[in-house]
């Protein structure tokens, strides 16, 4: 699984609250950079979170699920953490009905069970 972000309007930093609450998770974003839905190619997903809280264009190529998330931007340390929290929270729910669903969709391919197999003891001849 690869995971992109991107977005409408884009910030010109990553923002230090969110380095440092998510540093606390042992999520370095140091390589991370703010970026326009231009720049990520949209051909290589197969789903889309938007948590803008905008609609996106009706013709995604794509699932688009919509998550809300408060943004936390220019507010308190306790809302990245509140938003950080809610997003860990979906994400793992979302990799719980990856799986799932995959698992429903692969074809069962089981062996069948072979018979009990009985030992089998020598007659005594007389």
């Amino acid at each position: 699984m690869q995971a992109a972000s991107a977005g409408f309007s884009p910030a010109s930093i990553v923002q230090p609250l969110t380095k440092k609450v998510m540093e606390a998770k042992n999520v370095n974003l140091d390589e991370h950079f703010p970026k326009d839905l231009e720049h990520v190619p949209l051909s290589g997903f197969d789903l889309i979170v938007n948590i803008s809280g905008k609609k996106l264009p009706t013709r995604m190529p794509m699932e688009v699920r919509d998550w809300t998330v408060e943004d936390p931007m220019g507010k308190t340390e306790e809302s990245y953490l509140v938003a950080r929290d809610a997003i860990e929270h979906q994400v793992m729910r979302l990799i719980l009905d990856l799986r799932k669903s995959a698992r429903q969709s692969q074809p069962r391919l089981t062996a069948p069970r072979p018979a009990a197999a009985r030992p089998v003891r020598p007659q005594r001849t007389r």
